[in-house]
């Protein structure tokens, strides 16, 4: 019966006269279903299975083919859940409008969050395009005697890094002595995030640690979380970028690659494109949502320190080989800005053209994508407890090359001659001009960016005793946080026994 099956199958019916040509759709050889499914159908009418059995056999068929999401079926989803979240924020705005003016009437509320969900839409993209800035510097009022840093958290160690959600709710740090903490803005309630077993990470392609790694494999020196919240990754002295779900805290999945360790990381804004710089002077893109590697940036010529990503698939760098590169991802070019310093520590974007540094030598440069050297340079950014020689200023505070003085400097000395004034974090508030630094002096200082002067100008100081190892401010520019410890992120060239390992909060007034 299966020999007669099988050759009725791919006979033309009877009725079909010769000469007249067949239709190839009835042709099971030009059938769209695979030959699995074929053989399934076969094998039912030759075995004579219950209707209950191919019932089942076809809703799993059905199942696979629903499971298979396309692109654009992606992009939609992916739209209607920033959608939603964007239509909560509007939802929570209206109901602390409605709060302060103590309004009952409900007349043409949903016309109201359609137009405000409009109005944030339309500002995030200005911003994005770099096009609107925020004015916040001017709004910032200065702190008074009570107010200060708060320790949040404590860690054993110095703290390496600090990350903030979008939503500025919940925090991550991380420290030399090899914890991952998520904790809450607003309680500091925090959570330790446990390391897998070995065999687990060999499962997910971890090799081996040798030397220094063998000894601190779990030493983390960077953090990133992405646009939604969803994902954690972290990467150290183990040359491996992890990726952690922050909603259950456990282990996703690890990236081998690195051939040394893995010094920053950063998310690109709404998406789950993720780039690692490491000590092996590369940078790696990865897809952490199909957990997959992309593609391998080659250009720096030492350890890649610090690294930023804004909305556009722009990348910004710098390392130890006095340069910073802006690497443009889909044209695969890059632009190499020189710096004058002797290293570069850290950087930020403050918009798609515009850059902030600070370098070991205790200045702050101000960049934009149209020159190779700084527009504006603030020296001595940060002034050690050591005497330095009086230096000649105008009026104004304006070195006469173009440059601030900050205090006592000498520029004859092409190096700080103290850790403790070394700049080792800067951050800028997105999409606005208040930015923040700091070293191992005792504060951490804010500056207001000038977008038509081009200038970076000081605001006020915020005491705190430590090595200022990573700075981030909340999106809504309400609070900064920083990541303190007794000694540098990347070394031991300086000790302060004073200060307090942890994650220190200090609140901002804005008018």
């Amino acid at each position: 019966m299966k020999k007669n099956v099988k050759k009725n199958s791919s006979a033309p019916p009877r009725g079909a006269k010769k000469g007249k040509n067949f239709p190839l759709s009835k042709d099971p050889f030009f059938s769209s279903e695979s030959r699995k499914r074929r053989k399934i159908v076969d094998d039912e009418i030759e075995s004579g299975e219950s209707d209950e059995d191919n019932a089942f056999v076809d809703e799993g068929a059905e199942n696979e083919e629903f499971e298979e999401e396309t692109a654009d079926e992606k992009r939609k989803r992916l739209a209607n859940e920033y959608l939603e979240k964007i239509r909560e924020i509007a939802r929570r705005g209206k109901e602390r409008e409605d709060e302060e003016k103590d309004d009952d009437d409900e007349s043409g509320d949903e016309g109201g969050k359609d137009s405000l969900v409009a109005q944030i839409l339309q500002q995030e993209q200005l911003e994005d395009s770099g096009r609107v800035r925020r004015e916040i510097a001017s709004r910032v009022l200065k702190p008074e005697a009570r107010d200060g840093f708060e320790v949040l958290i404590k860690h054993r160690q110095s703290v390496t890094a600090v990350a903030l959600s979008d939503d500025d709710m919940k925090g991550f740090s991380s420290s030399k002595d090899g914890t991952i903490l998520h904790w809450d803005v607003d309680c500091g309630k925090g959570e330790k995030y446990q390391w897998p077993s070995y065999e687990v990470l060999k499962s997910h392609g971890v090799k081996d640690p040798q030397g220094q790694a063998a000894r601190h494999s779990k030493v983390t020196l960077s953090l990133a979380v992405s646009s939604d919240g969803r994902y954690l990754a972290s990467g150290g002295l183990d040359r491996h970028v992890h990726i952690w779900d922050t909603r259950t805290r456990e282990h996703i999945q690890a990236f081998p690659g690195h051939r040394g360790p893995v010094s920053c990381l950063t998310f690109r804004q709404g998406t789950s494109e993720l780039f690692s710089g490491s000590f092996d002077r590369t940078v790696k893109i990865w897809n952490v949502e199909d957990r997959a590697y992309i593609n391998t940036l080659f250009g720096h010529q030492s350890e890649v320190l610090t690294i930023d990503c804004l909305r556009k698939e722009r990348l910004l760098t710098v390392g130890r080989d006095r340069s910073m590169q802006l690497w443009k991802v889909p044209e695969e070019s890059r632009l190499v800005f020189r710096a004058p310093a002797s290293s570069l520590e850290c950087c930020r974007f403050i918009s798609n053209d515009e850059f902030l540094t600070g370098s070991d030598d205790g200045s702050i440069e101000l960049w934009t994508a149209l020159k190779k050297k700084p527009v504006y340079i603030v020296r001595n950014a940060h002034p050690s407890s050591l005497s330095y020689p009086n230096l000649e200023t105008k009026e104004n505070g304006a070195i006469p090359n173009g440059c601030m003085g900050n205090g006592n400097a000498n520029l004859n000395t092409s190096h700080s001659l103290s850790a403790h004034s070394w700049v080792s974090s800067v951050s800028v508030c997105r999409n606005s001009d208040l930015a923040a630094s700091g070293a191992g002096n005792g504060f951490v200082r804010l500056w207001a960016l000038g977008s038509d002067k081009k200038d970076v100008r000081p605001l006020y100081d915020l005491p705190l005793v430590g090595f200022l190892n990573s700075l981030t401010f909340a999106n809504s520019g309400r609070f900064v946080v920083a990541g303190v410890g007794q000694e540098p992120r990347l070394g031991r060239w300086g000790r302060i026994p004073a200060a307090r390992n942890g994650v220190a909060v200090h609140p901002l007034k804005l008018s």
